[in-house]
């Protein structure tokens, strides 16, 4: 569980034992409590357990139902997981998946004194996000800014002693695809493009030419590097001697 925290970027958090009853090495956050919660919600399994109300079993030939303790699952729109908590040091826990048109978001409430106090902090954390956030689809806006870089500055890159004039650009991948962002606060996300634009041949395919700075005011959201898609050798005597056959059919030389 430790590695697994550690692999997650997890700094504040440790298990001591799997049952997670009170010890003072084992702890964690509420920001990594959701970290976590993300990352399992993708284990298919998971999320159909922590998403179901009531099951029938059998032990030993005998059928039992069992029911989720989370409250708010079948009562309140959207919720489809994941898991309640209680110890004396912890106080009632409740940790929270909901999903709406396509947008789903995590709550945590730590230390409440009541299942009624955790249920009520959790629903209002909900409203709130869905009534105060929407979603950027962040890879298609740097995409649309790069295609216009691209038309207006390709032409600009120039390669000393290449044998072929055009470069042909690419970008890394974009991690983060889709973003939350605060209503009303759109127009704050900047995009701008870095990049040199002269260079020495040959010219290996995946060379960094430029990146793209993604921000919301001094915060950096992204960085994508802006590569070359294919290679540009070198120019050799024979392209050099086309090249001077060229200019004397043109006349250029003369």
């Amino acid at each position: 569980m430790n590695q697994k925290a550690e692999e997650l970027g997890l700094s504040n958090t440790h298990f001591v034992t799997p049952h997670g009853l009170d010890d003072s090495n084992h702890y964690t956050t509420a920001y990594e409590l959701a970290l976590l919660t993300d990352y399992a919600l993708n284990n298919k399994t998971f999320a159909k357990i922590v998403n179901t109300s009531n099951i029938n079993i059998t032990i030993n030939g005998s059928s039992r139902n069992i029911s989720n303790t989370n409250e708010l699952l079948g009562y309140m729109e959207g919720v489809d997981g994941v898991k309640t908590g209680f110890t004396n040091g912890a106080g009632r826990c409740l940790v929270t998946s909901c999903t709406r048109n396509q947008n789903q978001i995590i709550t945590v409430v730590l230390g409440c004194d009541t299942k009624k106090q955790r249920t009520s902090d959790s629903m209002k954390l909900i409203e709130y996000a869905f009534e105060n956030y929407t979603r950027i689809n962040l890879e298609e806006k740097i995409h649309q800014e790069f295609e216009n870089w691209k038309q207006m500055n390709s032409k600009r890159i120039y390669i000393n002693k290449a044998d072929k004039e055009n470069l042909e650009l690419t970008l890394k991948e974009v991690k983060r695809k889709v973003i939350p962002i605060k209503i009303g606060e759109e127009e704050k996300i900047h995009i701008e493009i870095n990049a040199i634009y002269k260079y020495e041949a040959p010219l290996e395919k995946g060379t960094k030419i430029g990146n793209i700075v993604v921000k919301k005011q001094d915060e950096i959201l992204e960085i994508v590097d802006i590569v070359s898609n294919k290679s540009v050798e070198k120019k050799n005597v024979l392209s050099y001697l086309f090249e001077f056959l060229h200019l004397l059919g043109t006349g250029e030389c003369l």
